[in-house]
């Protein structure tokens, strides 16, 4: 298709020809005439298309994007004369990712994603970077973790001002920085492990050169400066010194002392909310029950903004009142959602939709303005960010209309990121498993605990007994085989997927397998799985390994890769390790098997319809002390 843009100001064909690659779109004449208009009039889009010659009037750069791709949409769809109009439900509506659990996404990684987020209409984006940017004069931080330098969040923020992105920095000044805090040049300003040591005057230095660092390269005023989740503050080296005292009262001062910084920098800064949540900050911020404690409403300060993040009710009026909640704070809050991308090696999609679609509805009744669509990648990112793109398009279309019909949200997505939603939405079913329910909305994460968990030991052995993993997995292989084979940019991702579960068929009961034939004294089956199946299963879990690797450099820096290669080189090694011992056994060099001798143990207490959720690696490895 050819496009004759009809307008004089260089950055419309400049944000245009942008797009146009994505969409296999070619800019000139002879073309269908597109004449493009902005307005200062309210903020909307307007499409219309008589049969030979288009119109887009806009107010935004970014929602010129998007009608740009709906005026292609339509032309695809159906030639005939068209009339489409939208009304941006939210002033703000972006997405978080999450470039410190290992995955520091590529600036043209970046980039490709920006251009999609465009075409969605998202008008911001954060980084959430705790440590992978880099301070002058502080040479540690973020040392081999793949930081940023200022010259690359300034090519990316130049690229997302080209598409009327905002790119807004976001960091941590309190907790979550035990990777910063790792080495020596930290020792005095540790108050525990994660959490920065209140009312020192080295923290507040350190403090201002990380607003400094992170603000610098952006164009942007705004500022997250996270604060979340600091259960410690106050427990450790600052009760040693300074006595027992009201967490409220510690957790303001420190408030206060950041505020003055990013107002002498001129910044207009916004945080997580839980720690003002809660008596005894503790107790979770997204329930019905959260406890705000009036007291000390006085006392907050206002010239931050408060963002409520909640990813996990399906309920709508638990969000309404949540945000009601929040109200008190003396500011409209902030909504943060999530698009499920950690709880292991795929997406939940069943829980992003479920969660996002409440939160939403609540949010426009409530008024919120401003929302984010979060992408954590907690225990090393073993999901990538583009593996959520469909929750993406979800907030992206739930920011244009009041409600999100399917239909139309996988017409978009086609058209936004080249991908099939029916396709994207079976990577859930990685962990939509037998024993789980529909929509796995208690985030059950067999994929990852079967995947990286003992052959020989079987933590989760007995979460899986009686139920057919092998064939969920053998048939989802096979589907998953046609989505990699014919799925164009998106191959790479769907061949992982398809690699991952053609392990599963064999791994997720081999345990189970070897138990059976110990118990039974099957030695013969016993050599059977030793010699046949478990090599056949370490070749799978190499090639696995191979697609994870391709999967990873095609978006993210080589730091952070190592831990994953140390995950798969563990599975294999003791894929080894149990091939020698059972031969060892059956050849009748010993007389028993200590690890199969072992009864098998329920991990962990199973909601119904769940196999149960565990995130992080060495919990699942093994029931010993692998680091630490």
């Amino acid at each position: 298709m050819k496009v004759a843009i009809q307008s004089d100001d260089q950055e419309v064909r400049d944000l245009l020809a942008l797009m146009a690659s994505d969409l296999e779109v070619e800019l000139g004449e002879p073309g269908i005439p597109l004449e493009v208009m902005g307005t200062s009039e309210e903020s909307r889009i307007f499409i219309t298309y008589d049969g030979q010659k288009g119109v887009i009037t806009y107010r935004e750069k970014v929602h010129l994007a998007r009608a740009f791709g709906l005026f292609i949409q339509f032309l695809r769809e159906n030639a005939a004369p068209f009339e489409w109009e939208e009304q941006p439900q939210f002033r703000t509506n972006g997405v978080m990712l999450d470039v410190s659990r290992n995955a520091v996404l590529r600036v043209d990684a970046v980039k490709k994603l920006l251009r999609m987020l465009a075409l969605m209409g998202m008008n911001a984006v954060m980084l959430y970077t705790e440590d992978t940017y880099t301070i002058s004069g502080r040479p540690y931080f973020g040392y081999m973790r793949g930081r940023y330098t200022e010259d690359e969040l300034r090519e990316c923020d130049d690229y997302a001002a080209a598409l009327g992105i905002e790119l807004i920095p976001c960091i941590q000044t309190l907790g979550h920085l035990k990777l910063a805090l790792q080495w020596d040049y930290a020792s005095a300003m540790k108050d525990a492990d994660d959490v920065l040591l209140a009312d020192d005057e080295a923290t507040y230095a350190f403090i201002e050169d990380m607003i400094q660092a992170a603000s610098k390269p952006l164009r942007t005023k705004r500022i997250h400066i996270g604060m979340d989740e600091a259960y410690q503050v106050g427990r450790g080296v600052h009760l040693d010194k300074h006595g027992f005292e009201n967490r409220f009262d510690l957790m303001n001062r420190h408030l206060k002392r950041v505020l003055d910084i990013t107002d002498r920098q001129r910044l207009e800064p916004m945080i997580w909310s839980d720690m003002f949540f809660g008596s005894s900050f503790l107790e979770e911020h997204d329930g019905p029950g959260a406890i705000l404690q009036e007291d000390h409403l006085a006392h907050l300060p206002k010239q931050v903004k408060y963002v409520y993040w909640d990813y996990f009710h399906e309920d709508e009026g638990v969000y309404e009142r949540c945000i009601q909640t929040h109200k008190k704070l003396g500011t409209l809050p902030v909504f943060a959602g999530g698009v499920w991308t950690w709880a292991g090696l795929a997406p939940n999609y069943g829980k992003t939709f479920a969660t996002t679609n409440a939160a939403l509805q609540a949010c426009k009744k409530e008024g919120v303005e401003e929302v984010f669509a979060t992408l954590w990648g907690d225990n090393g990112a073993e999901t990538s960010v583009f593996a959520g793109l469909l929750g993406m398009q979800l907030f992206a279309e739930h920011g244009f209309h009041a409600e999100v019909d399917g239909d139309w949200l996988s017409r978009r997505f086609k058209l936004c990121t080249g991908g099939d939603a029916v396709q994207f939405r079976a990577l859930s079913k990685l962990d939509e498993t037998p024993g789980v329910e529909e929509g796995n909305l208690n985030a059950s994460n067999p994929s990852k605990f079967l995947l990286w968990q003992d052959t020989l030991i079987g933590l989760f052995d007995h979460h899986v007994e009686g139920l057919p993993m092998n064939t969920h997995y053998e048939k989802l292989s096979e589907e998953l085989a046609g989505y990699a084979g014919g799925s164009g940019k998106w191959g790479t991702l769907f061949l992982f997927y398809q690699r991952l579960s053609e392990v599963l068929a064999l791994k997720s009961e081999l345990g189970l397998e070897l138990k059976r034939a110990y118990d039974s004294k099957d030695t013969e089956e016993l050599r059977r799985l030793a010699e046949g199946k478990i090599p056949e299963l370490a070749a799978r879990v190499e090639k696995l390994k191979d697609a994870h690797r391709s999967l990873w450099f095609a978006n993210c820096k080589a730091f952070g890769w190592e831990v994953l290669d140390i995950r798969y080189g563990g599975v294999l090694s003791r894929l080894q390790t149990a091939a020698f011992r059972i031969g060892e056994y059956v050849n009748g060099k010993v007389d028993r098997l200590e690890e199969l001798e072992a009864e098998r143990l329920d991990y962990m207490e199973r909601q119904t319809g769940s196999l149960g959720t565990e995130r992080m690696y060495h919990r699942i490895a093994t029931a010993g002390n692998l680091s630490g």
